[in-house]
């Protein structure tokens, strides 16, 4: 652990210390001249990829200190003339004198992003460049993998995150106000498919790691609050890789009245699962369309149509699986393996479409108001019919041997057979109105919302162990199955929600702003009102030289149940489970400062969740079984930092680093520890409970790292480097209250890399009329390594026992290192 993190930590600081351990510089200058030799002041002279420079004075001299010994690249630029790039290498104490002529041209103007300072204001806000997700090198790509760099991962096959030792569950998505869901019968990453957001199509990115404000839904952890673009822009994108393609069009019509944006997904991880223990004949296959259509009747009035179809299939014909709990150290070696042979496939099916109408009103000259109107419609089957019989032991791994990779010692064997037949039907429909208000210091916001909400759920699943010729569990003269499910749902819930807010700000030489609200939320399932009060503060000292803002915030959080958390683990519904509570705290600061010639961004925050009525819950992969009773508490405590720079000039890179705790207590979670006379004869017993456990989200440290370069003399070559360290993770024996949290998973340590070379540049001045790229505004191609250090991470645990009972814990493990190539285009 300790090395890894200090080499990243170390590549870090070195890049944006350029020119420390060089005190000596070497000078460059000389003249600027335009097209009709004539001396040309005012022209910006820069180091590519290095913020500052100089400029040209009245004779169009100029003079420039670089660092010797290194390749670099000089840009000059001036209004109406075409920028000029000059290469150099110099020497130590070298002075070159050049002269150099600009020609009449137009300059396309760069796109400038408008930062503002409110978003600097709100608690637990980090605010990311939706641009950067078709750059980061990740399987999954996409929003998600932009926000594990700060939330760290153990998983890269899914879109799921946990935050702040949250589950899945505990985290809000919206598209343009509208909230989104994922499947929910999902069991492993790799049956997935494809993220609800498409990034080609997002215009910004705010997420909430905390502290979120009134106006936000009712859960514990996170918000993701997506816009997508609408801007009416004619334009586009398409992109096409070994793993996803897509395509995007954006653009108006009708005076500009009207405007839309739709874009089309389709991805198959074929080749990235065919790299895992499991072989056989993987057919994953998820594709989506998407749309956003605008259209402006008068000054006034707008409405938006936004819908979504998705369809995700996975076929698995499994052949044989090799896993191995192989270690081998200084300290000490095992290589206990595994041999599975399948016979038998499991198919899902994952359907959602979504429609959404909002009509906006601009009132009046302060007041806005937006109606909403949505449906949503979650269709889902799991088919799973799979035999398997294996033998496991001692692997040999000696490659001289004839027997290497076998089973050489073997201390178990055994078939099994997993089964089910679950179909899931969601429907919700929602009617809201939100109103925004602005009466000077004051920012008045509010909402009111009504959800109706079906659920058909059928579940038919059981699992049959045989081992050594006894199935298990073993009675005597009774066939038993393992496990087994079968259970019957369909109710209907209604729920109705509000909010209030006012964001006041009192008075600009103060530097202080509040926003404080409260929401309500009733349901009639179970009948539980809830009332859940907010407040956030920020303070920026106006005299102080440092840019530096103080924040905090602090209220009630609750989520009322949903169909997950009431589905017991013998598949029962309980109608009466109630909301989970929690009261949270949390304080920061968020600081801009100079160093090392560039302009850099540091938040931290520090917070403290405390919750009850707690629904405890086992997490395998990405399936989560609850309890479905509220029968625990626990908190969260942790603090984060971020530090945001820009390496190189209009590279933004990111490091993230975290540390936390999370625990739970389950109330009745007591076992009987025997002890036992020479004929394995119970003599007398004592009764133990567990108080505080690890919940199966605490990670004790995370760190996230988005590095982006680019050639000192070539900016069309890029590379990114996407990095995440996440320490060891508990992982829970399923129904068993003496083995809660026996196992560990092992700290997750990845790293992606990607190179990028432009194939096409915007200058459409050199392309022929009759070009088909003569309208294309650059083309990219990407060469991405996945997890290049090969690192074998763990997702979970299989427990197979031997001829003498005893249990052993085979690990799953994720995707090795893998290749893809990736080719965008933008018109």
């Amino acid at each position: 652990m300790k090395p890894f993190l200090f080499a990243f930590i170390l590549m870090f600081g070195l890049a944006v210390m350029p020119g420390v351990a060089n005190s000596q510089t070497a000078i460059i200058s000389g003249k600027i001249l335009d097209e009709n030799d004539f001396p040309l002041p005012g022209v910006n002279v820069t180091v590519m990829g290095k913020q500052g420079g100089t400029r040209s004075g009245d004779s169009g001299q100029f003079r420039l200190q670089v660092q010797p010994g290194k390749a670099f690249a000089l840009i000059f630029s001036h209004t109406g003339y075409k920028t000029v790039q000059r290469n150099f290498l110099l020497n130590s104490a070298e002075e070159e004198m050049i002269t150099i002529k600009l020609e009449k041209g137009s300059t396309e103007l760069k796109e400038v992003t408008v930062t503002d300072e409110r978003s600097r204001r709100e608690a637990g806000l980090v605010t990311i460049n939706p641009k950067q997700a078709i750059n980061i090198p990740t399987p999954g790509g996409g929003i998600e993998s932009l926000i594990k760099v700060f939330v760290g991962s153990n998983n890269e096959l899914t879109s799921n995150y946990t935050v702040r030792g949250g589950s899945y569950d505990e985290n809000i998505i919206y598209v343009n106000d509208f909230e989104v869901y994922r499947p929910y019968l999902v069991r492993s990453g790799q049956q997935e498919g494809l993220s609800f957001i498409n990034p080609e199509m997002t215009r910004s990115v705010n997420f909430y790691n905390g502290g979120f404000q009134a106006r936000y839904g009712d859960k514990l952890s996170s918000v993701l609050d997506i816009r997508y673009k609408n801007s009416g822009k004619a334009g586009g994108s398409a992109y096409i890789s070994l793993l996803e393609q897509g395509l995007h069009l954006e653009g108006s019509g009708f005076k500009n009245k009207f405007s839309y944006i739709i874009g089309g997904r389709h991805r198959s991880n074929r080749n990235l699962l065919g790299s895992q223990e499991t072989k056989g004949n993987y057919v994953p296959s998820s594709a989506d369309l998407q749309g956003l259509l605008s259209w402006q009747f008068n000054q006034k009035w707008t409405a938006e149509l936004f819908g979504n179809l998705s369809q995700t299939k996975f076929t698995l014909v499994p052949e044989f699986s090799q896993p191995s709990a192989s270690v081998f150290s200084p300290f000490f070696t095992s290589n206990l393996g595994m041999d599975i042979y399948f016979d038998g496939r499991e198919q899902d099916r994952y359907k959602t479409n979504m429609a959404g109408l909002s009509l906006n009103q601009q009132a009046g000259k302060n007041l806005r108001l937006k109606w909403m109107a949505s449906r949503f419609k979650n269709r889902e089957s799991e088919s799973i019919d799979i035999t398997g019989a294996y033998l496991f032991g001692e692997r040999s791994f000696d490659k001289s041997q004839p027997d290497f990779g076998l089973i050489v010692n073997p201390l178990g064997a055994g078939i099994f057979q997993n089964y089910a037949r679950n179909f899931l039907n969601i429907n919700v429909w929602n009617l809201s109105h939100k109103g925004f208000y602005d009466r000077g210091n004051h920012y008045w916001m509010w909402g009111i919302s009504f959800d109706h909400q079906r659920v058909s759920d059928q579940i038919r699943e059981f699992e049959f162990q045989d081992s050594a010729g006894y199935s298990l569990p073993y009675q005597p003269g009774e066939l038993s199955l393992f496990r087994a499910l079968h259970s019957n749902a369909d109710f209907s819930v209604n729920r109705y929600s509000a909010y209030i807010q006012d964001n006041i700000t009192l008075g600009d030489s103060s530097g202080v702003s509040v926003q404080a609200g409260f929401r309500l939320n009733y349901n009639d399932l179970n009948r539980e009102i809830l009332i859940s009060p907010r407040a956030g503060i920020s303070w920026k000292p106006m005299k102080w030289k440092r840019d530096i803002i103080f924040r905090g915030s602090a209220g009630l959080y609750q989520q009322p149940p949903f169909y997950r958390e009431m589905r017991r683990y013998d598949g029962s519904i309980n109608y009466s489970l109630q909301a989970q509570k929690s009261w949270q705290v949390s304080a920061g600061m968020d600081y801009n400062f100079s160093a090392f010639n560039q302009v850099l961004r540091l938040t931290t925050e520090a917070y403290f969740k405390s919750m009850w009525d707690v629904v405890p819950y086992d997490l395998d992969n990405v399936r989560m079984r609850y309890y479905g009773t509220n029968n625990a508490k626990a908190y969260a405590t942790g603090i984060e930092a971020r530090l945001f720079g820009e390496v190189v000039k209009d590279a933004e890179s990111y490091l993230s680093v975290g540390f936390m705790r999370t625990r739970e207590d389950i109330s009745n979670d007591y076992y009987y520890q025997y002890n036992v006379d020479s004929l394995n004869r119970p003599v007398d017993s004592s009764l133990t409970q567990n108080g505080w456990m690890r919940r199966p989200t605490d990670r004790f440290m995370t760190v996230g790292l988005f590095f982006q370069d680019y050639l000192s003399t070539n900016r069309n070559f890029k590379v990114f480097v996407n990095a995440i360290y996440g320490s060891n993770l508990p992982y829970n024996i399923p129904n068993s209250v003496k083995y809660r949290n026996a196992l560990k998973i092992d700290p997750y340590i990845r790293v992606d890399l990607g190179f990028s070379a432009l194939l096409l540049d915007s200058d459409k001045t050199k392309r022929r009329s009759h070009s088909p790229f003569r309208n294309v505004e650059n083309i990219w191609a990407t060469l991405e390594v996945f997890n290049i250090i090969d690192r074998a991470n763990t997702i979970s645990y299989l427990m197979i026992k031997d001829f003498s009972n005893t249990t052993y814990a085979i690990p799953n493990r994720l995707t090795p290192r893998l290749l893809n190539l990736k080719l965008v285009a933008r018109w």
